[in-house]
């Protein structure tokens, strides 16, 4: 007999079970408990994805983070207590969520700046230096050597918002974009007595990441060593790269040594939990589904097996093997199951794709496809199912 024919025929003689609407009512059961696995894995691989900072997603707050000792009752008025040492710091750098550390240096010199327009502005200000690597938004132009007299400086966002809404409205000052910001000039005067200088600072840029008004390093130095009559000084503030700072160990060792920064910087500690119980109690909800429908399917199978339980007999008395009437029986039935687990990764890949790019607006990265832990779930949970659908199919063959 032609492999067409015989294929006809052992579909008619062993695919006659009725209850087709058990199978789909398994299939969709099937799907939906994959889905939910795979897009719980997602949304907790997202997630780490935002606090690992490997995006650069600094909007989030997730990756570096400023800290300080706490101003108390007892160190007020002793402005070395609230310092860092050599010793904390090289301390800070091991912890193990740490994974760089800067220091913040400060002006040691009296910084005046004018501000000649129709603003009228003058005003008494401090600068701040770090390292360049913990520069979110680097302008092309950052640099500065002793012979130049202008100086670069960049600001923070929430310094310019905290200028429009709140200290240009109550003074009358017209309120200013980050374009026309930067196309403003002022004077700076530095040092105080015989020694003192003039300089044209502009604003190049806005940052994200540090609270602060920035300079650059080789200002800060040659100020402080020719104003501030070579001035050293303890940092008062460190900037840290952090792997995730919503680590309950490095939120408690922050906690343990009184070291403060911006709360809302370690928001995400609180989220993380919620995060966690969510995709926790969605992978066991998914589970649960794909247990029921995968027992479904299996009990169609067997049924089908059951009611075809006379023509497999004369099958194998005319000497078909097991082995053939099983490879059979799983040709047929794992296409169905393949379908289904594609089905819910085609699913899995479009709210991937959807949230990459809505995430966008919020000034956050994610990649657009999903990430290696919601892959590997898929071939977990493909290979047990496969595994018992076969074995099934196998079992009862075996056993007619």
């Amino acid at each position: 007999m032609k492999p067409v024919k015989r294929k006809k025929l052992l579909r008619k003689l062993l695919l006659r079970s009725k209850g087709r609407s058990r199978l789909w009512a398994a299939i969709v059961a099937l799907c939906i408990g994959t889905t939910l696995l795979l897009l719980s894995v997602m949304v907790w691989w997202n997630f780490e994805e935002l606090l690992s900072g490997k995006s650069n997603n600094d909007s989030l707050g997730s990756t570096f983070i400023t800290i300080g000792k706490e101003v108390t009752n007892e160190n007020m008025g002793k402005p070395m207590l609230t310092l860092f040492t050599p010793t904390e710091i090289e301390a800070v750098h091991s912890v193990p969520q740490v994974q760089d550390v800067g220091v913040l240096i400060s002006n040691r010199f009296p910084v005046y700046a004018t501000l000649s327009s129709r603003l009228n502005f003058a005003t008494e200000m401090f600068l701040e230096a770090v390292p360049d690597r913990f520069i979110d938004k680097k302008p092309v132009d950052w640099y500065w050597q002793p012979s130049s007299k202008e100086v670069p400086i960049i600001i923070s966002t929430e310094f310019l918002n905290l200028y429009n809404y709140g200290f240009a409205l109550s003074q009358g000052l017209p309120q200013l974009s980050e374009s026309s910001i930067q196309s403003l000039y002022f004077s700076l005067k530095v040092g105080a007595g015989d020694i003192q200088d003039t300089y044209m600072a502009h604003v190049v840029g806005f940052s994200d990441r540090i609270n602060s008004v920035l300079v650059p390093e080789s200002f800060i130095e040659y100020g402080n060593k020719v104003y501030g009559m070579n001035a050293k000084s303890l940092p008062s503030r460190l900037i840290i790269k952090v792997k995730d700072p919503s680590n309950k160990e490095f939120v408690q060792y922050l906690k343990d040594r009184n070291y403060v920064t911006n709360n809302e910087q370690l928001r995400w500690n609180k989220l993380r939990a919620i995060v966690d119980v969510v995709t926790a109690s969605t992978g066991i909800l998914s589970i649960l589904l794909m247990f029921i429908g995968t027992l479904v399917f299996i009990l169609f199978i067997e049924l089908t097996i059951a009611h075809a339980q006379h023509s497999l007999t004369l099958l194998l008395q005319i000497g078909y093997s097991p082995k053939y009437l099983s490879g059979f029986m799983i040709k047929r039935f794992l296409p169905l199951v393949i379908a289904t687990v594609v089905a819910s990764m085609c699913i899995a890949i479009g709210v991937q794709v959807i949230i990459s790019e809505q995430i966008k607006v919020m000034h956050l990265n994610l990649p657009t496809f999903p990430g290696w832990p919601v892959w590997l779930a898929l071939g977990i949970s493909t290979f047990i199912l496969v595994a018992l659908v076969s074995t099934s199919i196998i079992r009862s063959i075996r056993n007619t």
